[in-house]
């Protein structure tokens, strides 16, 4: 089914406009697009979230102007067709928006799949599998006498805001590998009937790593699963990773993030014993692990997890015979709270990022 949007011009940027500002308007729009038109409403193009993770792959800073990363040849359909044109077009180019323009390309118009006004409620058939079995050395002794995941970020424990983010898109089956003061965040979290959810726990004997307790699951998933870190402070929308994931044909995908490094010294290039150039205090960008990651069900059937093992021994492992793995660079509010300067700053900085959170209580 499809359906116009009623407030489509909420959706509008201009081709100035910066990148951060286009994931604003996606977001608030829950249509997932957002249309780049000139000044007598002819359009331009669209930004989608795929483009904008594209843009980052690409270096493309957030500030910079949404023309660098917009697709500027969209699919449109015309007023004077009717609906049902519409939704083939949608439907043979597999598209879940369509602009609609009049004779002069002015956009008059925004139809889209009737799923997507729906998506923030949607329910996920995906399990989320969450690590919390970590020994917290590094925030001692903060962690002597409680678990790492129920350490206060704000006025609840990390674990809570984890689990509250994720209900809060439709997600609904949990699995929490437990190992340090585990009875902890057993009598804690229960059996997640106080979020309307169901929570099993997977009971590592000894530390089996981010990826060894999923051996410890007993059932099959039978849709992509997420795997998470339990100690990770964030703003991810979930439903648009999975649909990332799906898009990808990925068997498993890894959530990134940008990591600048200043080399302090001038650094020098030489060939032989000549010097080449000299860069002064060059900038070198990284992509980091960012504890985040979705697994196709029939990995499974496919990898041993019954010994310590890390999650990028997985991605090692698809890699080396010949499995499609993909990034998922993260834009939004990320933050391991691993160190105790992170904790603090996760503390300072909770009520700005999860307002709708803090007020559910």
């Amino acid at each position: 089914m499809t359906m116009f949007v009623e407030n489509w011009k909420s959706l509008v940027i201009k081709p100035c406009d910066s990148i951060k500002r286009a994931m604003q308007v996606i977001d608030q729009g829950n249509v997932q697009i957002a249309l780049v038109l000139a000044e007598n409403d002819v359009l331009l193009g669209t930004i989608t979230d795929g483009d904008i993770r594209r843009g980052i792959l690409k270096s493309v800073q957030l500030d910079a102007p949404v023309s660098e990363i917009m697709e500027t040849n969209s699919l449109v359909g015309y007023s004077d067709q009717i609906s049902e044109t519409h939704r083939s077009i949608m439907e043979a180019n597999l598209i879940r928006q369509l602009p609609i323009v009049d004779s002069n390309s002015r956009v008059v118009q925004l139809v889209v799949d009737s799923s997507l006004q729906a998506s923030v409620t949607l329910q996920r058939e995906n399990w989320v599998v969450l690590m919390a079995g970590g020994l917290g050395t590094r925030l001692s002794p903060l962690t002597d006498d409680t678990p790492k995941p129920l350490l206060k970020v704000g006025d609840k424990p990390v674990l809570e805001t984890i689990i509250e983010n994720f209900v809060a898109q439709g997600f609904s089956r949990f699995f929490i590998s437990v190992n340090y003061k585990s009875d902890q965040i057993k009598k804690y979290f229960g059996n997640g009937a106080r979020w309307g959810v169901k929570i099993s726990y997977l009971e590592e004997k000894t530390p089996l790593g981010t990826a060894g307790s999923l051996s410890l699951i007993d059932e099959l998933p039978t849709h992509p699963i997420i795997v998470m870190n339990g100690d990770i402070v964030t703003k991810v929308n979930f439903q648009n990773l999975i649909d990332y994931h799906s898009e990808q044909n990925s068997k498993a995908t890894m959530c990134v993030r940008d990591y600048d490094f200043q080399v302090p010294f001038g650094v020098v290039q030489t060939k032989h014993t000549r010097i080449v150039s000299i860069e002064e205090k060059p900038k070198q960008r990284f992509l980091i692990n960012a504890g985040i990651y979705v697994l196709e069900s029939d990995i499974f059937k496919t990898i041993s997890f019954g010994d310590y093992q890390d999650m990028p021994h997985v991605f090692d492992f698809l890699i080396k015979t010949g499995q499609d793995t993909t990034v998922f660079p993260i834009c939004e509010y990320w933050l391991d709270i691993g160190k105790l300067e992170d904790y603090e700053r996760a503390n300072s900085e909770f009520s700005i990022n999860f307002k709708s959170l803090s007020q559910n209580d």
